[in-house]
């Protein structure tokens, strides 16, 4: 059979063929091995893209001591991206090389709205986060995972809260769903489970007229009445019965007023 072989012509040549492509591949990969390890690709230039206003130039200049060795290809582009991506305040990043000697950087920040509890801050996409602030930020109390629900109703509550001149300077959501806004100006408003939007509204179309001159002296605002409102005056000492029926505190001193709601 091998006898055979020599007598085709054809065969011998396709084989040679084959034999010259797998050589010049495997010389072309050599080539290209030794040429992308050679000193003579350095990275010359690297950019950081991005509105920075919690990442230090310290941090940023450290890690790229710290990661990016090697040339314009060798460079580990996807350990580079984890490294920046542990810095506190660094939500995403990307990198990237730009021909033929830079490496260009995109930093996103966490803008934080608001604090988990004593645990970490909140971002505006409602995701928790740890890092270190001194700025002055609301309060969030929740069940885990309902940190973005809590900073959609913050948005909601921040800016309808605003058109009374007041804002919030905490909101809890209870296990049982319950919405809780402490203002700060200290007050305390009871949104309850259900017609949260509503009962809010009820809130802003009295206060001027009938919480704004008396705010100093609530403890509370109770808006989970079907009809109306109720609020506890801090220094009464009498206690009242609750009306509601559900074994709760009663505010004191102010029966449940009715109020008319705004469309």
């Amino acid at each position: 059979m091998l006898a055979d072989a020599w007598d085709r012509p054809a065969l011998l040549n396709a084989a040679a063929n084959t034999l010259y492509g797998i050589a010049t591949v495997l010389g072309l990969y050599a080539l290209f091995f030794l040429v992308i390890h050679l000193p003579v690709f350095p990275i010359k230039e690297l950019r950081v893209l991005g509105e920075l206003n919690n990442v230090t130039r310290e941090q940023v200049e450290a890690t790229v001591r710290k990661q990016l060795a090697g040339n314009f290809f060798t460079v580990d582009l996807a350990g580079a991206r984890k490294s920046f991506e542990r810095l506190p305040w660094v939500r995403r990043v990307e990198v990237r090389r730009v021909w033929p000697d830079r490496l260009h950087v995109v930093l996103e920040e966490h803008v934080a709205i608001g604090r988990w509890g004593d645990s970490g801050l909140v971002n505006i996409h409602g995701e928790v986060f740890s890092a270190a602030s001194d700025a002055k930020l609301p309060v969030f109390n929740g069940p885990p995972g309902s940190a973005a629900e809590i900073a959609r109703r913050y948005t909601s509550f921040r800016d309808e809260l605003a058109r009374v001149r007041q804002a919030p300077a905490e909101i809890t959501l209870s296990p049982r769903r319950a919405w809780e806004v402490r203002l700060t100006s200290g007050l305390l408003l009871k949104l309850g489970r259900d017609q949260v939007n509503e009962r809010m509204a009820t809130f802003l179309s009295v206060y001027e007229g009938t919480v704004a001159p008396v705010s100093t002296r609530l403890d509370y605002v109770d808006l989970r009445y079907p009809n109306g409102f109720a609020v506890r005056i801090s220094d009464t000492r009498e206690p009242a019965r609750d009306r509601r029926g559900d074994g709760g505190a009663s505010p004191r001193g102010v029966e449940p007023k009715p109020v008319e709601r705004r469309s």
